[in-house]
């Protein structure tokens, strides 16, 4: 089902706001401890079920979690699926997204949110990606460690381990789980740059 205008409009808006925030809360709280590394392997796991963690406020206070989630329905087209309550995360079912193509339909107008993964994740201690996902997080000062690394006496199993646990290597995985050929003229893929 694709954004009329009016969607489109209100998705404009608040993705200027999205923006706006992100540019303010990522430049006060300073560079994560981890840049993205690999790349987008077209698997659209973080399609499949998308999921927001919200404040305190916005969890328990009625008005604003009705609001809140009447626009995840109404302009997002997000049905909730389910809630964890000891995250405060409401997981949704995108109605813009085709299982069958594994394509969004309204990926110009999609969400903030789905711009920004797994870019979000970056400010965590210990970010996790989706399984399949060919994004990984790789620490900003990885080859500081990894040059501490090369001159300590361990055997190469325990470098390894080493290398994957503490995010310091941005080596592929394995292979895309299917091949993807873009449509002529599609300007964006699920899960992508925005």
């Amino acid at each position: 089902m694709k954004d009329n205008l009016l969607r489109r409009a209100l998705k404009g808006v608040a993705l200027w706001n999205f923006k706006v925030n992100l540019w303010v809360t990522r430049r006060a709280q300073g560079p994560a401890p981890y840049t993205l590394g690999g790349d987008c392997r077209l698997c659209a796991a973080c399609c499949e079920a998308p999921s927001l963690q919200v404040s305190a406020v916005v969890w328990f206070v009625p008005m604003l979690r009705r609001t809140f989630l009447a626009w995840q329905r109404h302009v997002n087209q997000w049905e909730r699926v389910r809630d964890d309550a000891e995250g405060r995360v409401f997981v949704f079912k995108c109605h813009h997204f085709d299982v069958s193509t594994r394509r969004c339909d309204s990926y110009d107008s999609r969400p903030g949110v789905c711009r920004d993964y797994p870019r979000a994740l970056l400010a965590q201690p210990a970010p996790e990606m989706l399984p399949g996902c060919g994004y990984r997080p790789v620490a900003r000062n990885a080859a500081v460690f990894l040059r501490v690394l090369d001159g300590q006496a361990m055997t190469p199993e325990q470098r390894d381990r080493l290398r994957r646990e503490l995010h310091l290597e941005d080596a592929p995985g394995p292979a895309p789980p299917r091949a993807y050929t873009p449509e002529p003229g599609r300007s964006g893929l699920p899960g992508g740059d925005p």
